[in-house]
């Protein structure tokens, strides 16, 4: 997630410098910038993301890598000069994730490595560069003599989905939600964001929008009915159907979690909040995705965003899309239909959503993911309570192997998940918590994972010093 996190002042600086808003082009160029070398952006973002340390020599090695291997890939190539721009275009995306995951798990390897004497000065953290370069000519290898088979896949690809139609809309919009459960959907995000289609020399539906490609945004525009308006409808649906003593306690959780998905369209936090409670309604819930894919494109609604689908790139993104003010009809539409269906479904079945618990919630314990206990002094103290208690509800610090975090979401390899405090975790304010194996554990916090990972991370080595 952490280039993806640089393309919300991407899209700021590209749409701002554009003729119909400010017209500086130095700024748009700015903007385009980044977008035009997303491919080294993922080499250093996915390296330093896999490194245990987030160490940056991890992001180095992945920069020297992706460089070794797009150039050398060109050489081996032969095409012909004029292009030599599309190829090194196709590929970038492909190799730039390929050379981070290949980056960060050198990096943890070879990290601590011990040469002879007379090579020591090239030990260590400085002998992943090098081993990432070597790497890197293998990688060069096969996208440079496999060139022709790597082309004609990409184009096969980008035919075989955009063939499929509304029907690969529908499908996208489904897999996007199901998938959503266990983090995979950024996979088939990257395919549709990254690499389908060709324009201009720049591939993936995000990037062929702020190209100003006239037929990309069908991957996008679906989001944003459902992201704006259905599940803050949702939200709506728990707080009118939580017991009226409850609701003054709840009601700070659901608001927040609304205008989270609403401005900013990140929504993990309310899916989480009814995916396991009921698993039919969530079904549901991804069919309606799918089928708004298919009801914009239908509209010939073509939107995109520089980071997700929610009110601040609308806004900003609003001159470059194409029939962008359908969305608040079929936005009102979804509003009512999520609205409708949520509070039928839930009443009918008598599901625990937030606030239908049999027990009343205090007021305003449900509200801070962190317990009252004290007063702290500092906003440092805060951040140590509020690390300590997740420390402990998550088994102790023995029972932590490596703490990560993605946009939403806590990733945890742990030594036993069966010691795990889920009442606990939800009792700070967790939103949900999933259990991909034994010594895997997710938990579901909101977009204040990656700060709260700091927090446990500096935690547990406060107390591997003290230990010591």
């Amino acid at each position: 997630m952490l280039p993806i996190a640089v393309l919300p002042i991407a899209g700021l600086l590209l749409r701002i410098g554009q003729p119909d808003l400010l017209n500086i082009a130095f700024i748009a160029a700015a903007g385009d910038a980044v977008f035009s070398n997303l491919g080294v952006l993922f080499a250093v973002g996915i390296a330093i993301g896999f490194a245990r340390e987030n160490h940056g020599a991890a992001g180095l090695a992945g920069a020297v890598g992706y460089f070794v291997a797009v150039k050398g890939a060109v050489v081996l190539s032969g095409v012909a000069p004029e292009l030599v721009a599309k190829m090194s275009s196709r590929i970038s995306i492909p190799v730039g994730i390929l050379i981070g995951i290949i980056a960060g798990q050198l990096y943890n390897r070879y990290k601590d490595i011990k040469l002879p004497d007379y090579l020591a000065f090239f030990g260590g953290r400085r002998f992943v560069p090098i081993v990432t370069g070597l790497a890197a000519l293998g990688i060069a290898v096969i996208f440079g003599y496999g060139w022709p088979v790597v082309d004609a896949g990409l184009s096969a690809l980008t035919t075989g989905v955009l063939g499929l139609g509304k029907l690969g809309l529908f499908l996208y919009g489904v897999l996007n939600r199901v998938l959503i459960i266990t983090g995979l959907h950024h996979i088939i995000n990257n395919i549709a964001w990254f690499l389908l289609g060709d324009y201009q020399g720049v591939t993936g539906d995000l990037n062929r929008f702020f190209k100003g490609d006239p037929a990309a945004g069908a991957f996008m525009a679906g989001f944003f009915p459902v992201m704006m308006f259905g599940l803050p409808a949702a939200c709506l649906a728990m707080y009118h159907t939580a017991k009226p003593e409850n609701r003054a306690a709840v009601g700070g959780v659901l608001l927040s979690m609304a205008l989270t998905a609403f401005l900013t369209g990140v929504t993990e936090p309310v899916e989480f909040a009814f995916m396991f409670l009921a698993p039919m309604l969530f079904a549901v819930h991804a069919v309606l995705t799918g089928l708004s894919m298919v009801l914009m494109d239908v509209l010939n609604v073509k939107l995109g965003f520089g980071f997700s689908a929610g009110l601040f790139d609308y806004v900003l993104n609003y001159g470059k899309a194409t029939n962008p003010i359908l969305l608040l009809p079929v936005g009102a539409a979804y509003f009512v239909i999520y609205y409708t269906l949520f509070r039928v479904v839930i009443r009918r079945f008598d599901l625990k959503t937030l606030g239908r618990d049999d027990v009343a919630i205090p007021a305003g314990q449900a509200a801070a993911p962190v317990a009252a206990v004290h007063a702290p002094a500092s906003a440092a103290a805060a951040a140590s309570d509020r690390a300590g208690a997740y420390v402990a509800a998550l088994g102790g610090a023995g029972n932590l192997r490596s703490v990560e975090a993605c946009t939403t979401r806590l990733r945890l390899a742990v030594a036993d998940a069966a010691l795990i405090d889920e009442a606990e975790l939800k009792r700070l304010g967790a939103r949900g918590v999933v259990k991909p194996s034994a010594n895997s554990v997710q938990v579901i916090v909101g977009p204040i994972a990656d700060q709260l990972a700091g927090e446990i991370q500096d935690t547990l080595n406060l107390s591997a010093g003290m230990r010591v």
